[in-house]
Parts: structure tokens; sequence; C-alpha cells
């Protein structure tokens, strides 16, 4: 039988939760190392990171509906602080003397100078979409009780990639002019949404099989929203 859980008890971490928090943080380095790329489909321009970063919010969706917000928002702040720390050791190798035979260094250079501005834009955005995300999604949760995760999920999603693209986008991409921006920005949350609303039958398998292995269901009630209250678990 599945344990309802609520904000009064506590669990452990278990090998799935380490699991979908590696995942969830390997995502988030790729995709901002991604988002130096742009490519056109169908005569749109878009970023790498779209390839990749919308499994990021998905994890989020399955870490709140079986975990609950305090955990999710843990692995949020342990995304924030290991892209950080990669974009840090980049900048370091960068500075490094280049071998007298290795002719890379321009192209190394280009793709990490961009780096601390795309990150500094990521980070800020990843921070505030996937808060955002997490407190729609256990929200929604509580006041259905538990029902329509469907809903639940593209609807959190949908306010968590506008707040990201919002704050992504200007930072990253000024200059561009502001009808590209527009057009990226809008771009980047439908097809980010429509990624998850295509993958949503996966990602519904996955919460139920994380629910069954875990025996337990997570409702936030009476739990802190503050975002920085990390060691709240």
């Amino acid at each position: 039988m599945q344990k309802i859980q609520t904000s009064g008890q506590r669990q452990g971490l278990s090998v799935s939760f380490m699991m979908l928090a590696i995942i969830f943080n390997v995502c988030l380095i790729a995709s901002n190392l991604f988002e130096t790329k742009l490519f056109t489909a169908a005569g749109v321009a878009l970023t790498g990171g779209v390839l990749i970063f919308p499994v990021s919010y998905i994890i989020n969706d399955c870490l709140v509906e079986v975990y609950g917000y305090r955990k999710a928002r843990l692995i949020i702040w342990t995304g924030f602080a290991m892209n950080f720390f990669v974009v840090a050791a980049a900048q370091i190798v960068r500075i490094l003397p280049a071998a007298p035979f290795w002719d890379g260094g321009e192209h190394f250079d280009y793709v990490f100078a961009m780096a601390p501005r795309v990150t500094l834009a990521s980070l800020l955005a990843f921070l505030s979409g996937s808060t955002v995300n997490a407190f729609v999604m256990s929200k929604m949760k509580v006041a259905s009780g538990g029902k329509r995760f469907s809903l639940r999920a593209i609807a959190s999603s949908v306010a968590g990639e506008t707040v990201d693209s919002l704050i992504f986008f200007p930072i990253a991409f000024w200059g561009i002019g502001t009808t590209e921006m527009l057009k990226l920005m809008l771009t980047q949350i439908l097809l980010k949404t429509g990624y998850e609303i295509i993958i949503l039958p996966v990602t519904k398998i996955v919460v139920r099989k994380l629910k069954q292995y875990e025996g337990t269901d997570t409702f936030d009630t009476g739990i802190s929203y503050n975002p920085f209250k990390i060691t709240d678990l």
C-alpha cells in the first residue's frame, strides 16, 4: 500500500532520488554548454539547449510529485552549484598556456568565453524558473488532492518555462533585436512545453513506478516555500 506522506514526516535519500538528482545535474550542465549554439529548424532560430533542457523540468516534476517541494529545492540548488563549478573550472582551463602544437585554442575560447554570460543568465533563469515550476506543481497537487497529474505537469512547466525565458534571453542574447528575442522566447516556451506534452506518458509511468518503489506519495502541507531553506528536508 502506498504511504501518504505530509510535511510532518521525513524521508531518507533513496538510490532512485540520487539517480534523478544526477541526471538532473547532467542535463542542466549540458544544456548550458549547448546554449552557445544557435541553429535553425524549419526557418526558426533555436538554441542547442532546447534539445535537453526540458528533461530537467520533467525530472523536476517527478521530484516534486514523488518526494515533495523540499527535496526538489535541494536538487535545484545542487544544479546551481555544479553548473557554477563547471564554468569556473572552464575559465581556469582557458587561461592555462596552450601546448605549442595545439591549434584548437580559438575554438575553445569561443565556446567557453561566452559561458560566463550565458551561465549567469541560465543560473538566474534556472533558479527562478525551476522554483516556480516546483512551487506551482506542489501547490496544485495539494489543491487537487493529488489528482490531474497531467494538467499539473503542463501548467507548472508553462509557468516555469515562461519565467526562465523572460530572464534568460534578455541577458544571454542582448543585442540581437527585440523582435528576434521575442520570437526566440516564444518559440522556446512552446517547444519545451510541447516536448513535455509529448513525453508526458513516459513521465506518468516513471512517477507511478517511483511511487510504487518508494512506497510514498508526498503532499507539501504546512511547509516553507522559502527557496533558500535548502537544509529543510
